[in-house]
């Protein structure tokens, strides 16, 4: 039955993932922003929804280290795993944007988090700084591409839907990877348990790769499709969107304790391989998240996978 369920789980990320593209697209187009935007505020957002789906149950259960644990281990996944493997696959280009802007509000909501983190809990106050940072973020997210597009004279593309039928889209690919991802989830859990892997180790390895499935079919279905700024501002969006969103509402809902473990190995694994990714998307490398590079990211997360499980 667990295998079934991991099978169902995959189906219905990947059609989400479509469908979730497809809709980003022409709503970019209504809206007259960038599909980098798109990529770092509605694309992100929505397939974030399985880890928010996620964090907030175990929050409200009593289970915070699935609850932290899966934020920090789909930030490490979305990097060293996610996107590795679309570059694996797909070369990136990287928009210079990512660099300058994106990747930098990534890093500064991670050294927060970690800060906020060393007295072993995140509380109501910190939830609400998450919040209101995450409120300003998109505002100038949304307000810079659209200044830049008036700015440049950009063509901007017609839209081949109507903006209800976009967010229709959106809203449906967003059910299906909740579903696929609680379906994917539930089947990865029993399998762990039933081999006797801790709470924490589980959130961070197999629940947080099971709830970024959806950037990596998004990601994949945006490069194949040719929208390469959506695969890279979908996975640096998720990240800032885990931290200052997921862990900013779950924090406002009860104060989440965090496993000093998580502070003393975890968070510096999800802080490393951030920082990787900078040195990898600099414009002075080309611009490109090529195939070498995303083999150092895959080999780099099956160490952390390796040691979690061998020491922890």
């Amino acid at each position: 039955m667990e295998y079934l369920f991991l099978g169902l789980g995959f189906l219905m990320l990947f059609i989400g993932g479509h469908y979730l593209v497809k809709g980003a697209v022409e709503f970019a187009a209504h809206l007259k922003i960038s599909m980098l935007v798109v990529g770092v505020t509605v694309v992100s957002f929505a397939t974030s929804a399985p880890e928010l789906a996620v964090s907030l149950r175990a929050t409200i259960s009593n289970q915070p280290d699935i609850s932290v644990g899966n934020v920090i281990g789909s930030n490490i996944s979305n990097i060293a795993l996610v996107l590795a493997l679309t570059a694996i696959i797909f070369p990136l280009p990287v928009n210079k944007n990512s660099v300058i802007f994106d990747w930098p509000i990534m890093m500064t909501a991670s050294i927060i988090f970690y800060l906020l983190v060393l007295n072993l809990k995140i509380e109501l106050y910190e939830g609400i700084i998450f919040i209101l940072l995450l409120v300003g973020f998109n505002y100038l997210s949304i307000h810079n591409s659209r200044k830049r597009s008036k700015s440049h004279k950009k063509e901007v593309k017609t839209p081949e839907i109507s903006i209800i039928n976009a967010i229709l889209f959106i809203v449906f690919s967003s059910i299906c990877l909740v579903f696929g991802s609680k379906f994917l989830t539930n089947g990865a859990e029993t399998i762990a348990r039933n081999i006797g892997v801790s709470e924490r180790v589980i959130s961070v390895s197999l629940i947080a790769v099971g709830t970024s499935i959806p950037e990596l079919a998004t990601s994949l279905v945006a490069a194949f499709k040719k929208q390469m700024d959506i695969s890279i501002g979908n996975i640096i969006g998720s990240n800032i969107f885990n931290i200052l969103g997921i862990l900013g509402i779950s924090s406002i809902v009860k104060t989440i304790p965090v496993n000093q473990l998580t502070v003393n190995f975890d968070i510096f694994w999800m802080l490393g391989t951030s920082l990787l990714l900078f040195f990898f998307i600099i414009p002075a490398r080309i611009g490109k998240l090529n195939r070498f590079e995303g083999i150092v990211l895959l080999i780099i997360y099956v160490v952390y996978i390796y040691l979690i499980y061998k020491r922890f």
